[in-house]
């Protein structure tokens, strides 16, 4: 039992977000550490399709890795399609190092990270509401209705 609650209480403090596009959410769990970010998994760099490394760097370059190096993100992202995960996992990134910030830092860190990070694109800490429109009777699509002809 003792050694139970030692383990317990020896446990680092994080923080878990999520970062949503579309159908893709993905869940950043935030704890401090050695600099470590995961995707499934695996390593930051890996991450599939390559030309859209550059889009979940952005946080990261955008603060500084120096606010990253002592920080352990793991990550886990599902549904939705390649891209729209590549802007959940930026998303969930992004809101992860604010929500450290705010709860283990102080608030006016967070408050200046938050601002940078909006600054530069506003749905790196706000989610975008934007979904697919179902498909109607009368028509090809959700809007465009089938040609009339009247003979």
């Amino acid at each position: 039992y003792c050694t139970r609650r030692a383990k317990m209480s020896s446990r680092k403090p994080y923080v878990q977000v999520f970062g949503r596009k579309k159908t893709a959410t993905a869940v950043a769990h935030c704890k401090s550490g050695s600099g470590m970010i995961r995707i499934n998994g695996r390593p930051l760099e890996l991450l599939q399709p390559k030309p859209l490394l550059p889009k979940v760097m952005e946080p990261i370059m955008l603060i500084g890795q120096e606010r990253f190096k002592h920080l352990d993100i793991r990550i886990r992202v599902s549904g939705g399609g390649r891209v729209a995960q590549v802007y959940a996992i930026r998303q969930a990134l992004a809101k992860a190092v604010v929500a450290f910030h705010q709860k283990f830092v102080d608030e006016f860190s967070r408050k200046g990270l938050r601002d940078t990070l909006a600054e530069f694109d506003k749905t790196l800490v706000v989610a975008d509401p934007r979904r697919c429109e179902p498909k109607k009777f009368g028509g090809p699509g959700a809007r465009a209705r089938y040609q009339k002809s009247y003979r």
